[in-house]
This record gives C-alpha cells, sequence and structure tokens, in this order.
C-alpha cells in the first residue's frame, strides 16, 4: 500500500488511522505501535514488526519491547533507589 492520507490531530493530540489503514495493516484495537521521530516526520510501525527486524531471542525481543514491564519495574514500592530523584 503506498497512499497518501490527511488525518487532523485533535487539541489533545490524538489522531485517528484511517479504517481502510488499519484494516491493509492488520492493526487491531489495542495494538501497541512504535513511533519513531525523524527530523520532521512521524513514522508508526507495529512493535510485532520490530521484534523481527531485531533478530534478537524471543524472550529479549519480548523484554525490550514491553512497555508494561519497564513500568513493572520502575515502580517497584520495594525499590528505594529510585525515590531519591
Amino acid at each position: 500500500m503506498n497512499e497518501i492520507k490527511t488525518v487532523k490531530m485533535t487539541e489533545k493530540g490524538q489522531i485517528c488511522i484511517p479504517k481502510d489503514v488499519r484494516n491493509e495493516m492488520n492493526l487491531i484495537e489495542g495494538e501497541t505501535l512504535l513511533m519513531i521521530v525523524d527530523d520532521d516526520k512521524i513514522i508508526l510501525e507495529k512493535t510485532s514488526n520490530i521484534k523481527k527486524k531485531l533478530k534478537l531471542p524471543e524472550g529479549i525481543k519480548n523484554m525490550i519491547m514491553s512497555e508494561q514491564s519497564l513500568k513493572k519495574d520502575w515502580d517497584n514500592k520495594y525499590d528505594e533507589r529510585w525515590d531519591k530523584y
């Protein structure tokens, strides 16, 4: 799919990916996308595509790509070393 589409941004900074693009890219509700800012471009990529491109063992890929696992580690109430920051 090579198309040019326009989208409008809301005051909260939200955009809507057009339905035909979501269907073509097999995007489902709740899917995590990676946003890459490259000079004056914004690139959205499926995290599943990035995992494949990294060519790392599956366990490492999941750890790298999992925002939730990092949040769990950073928000650990038993880890006091972050309290001073």
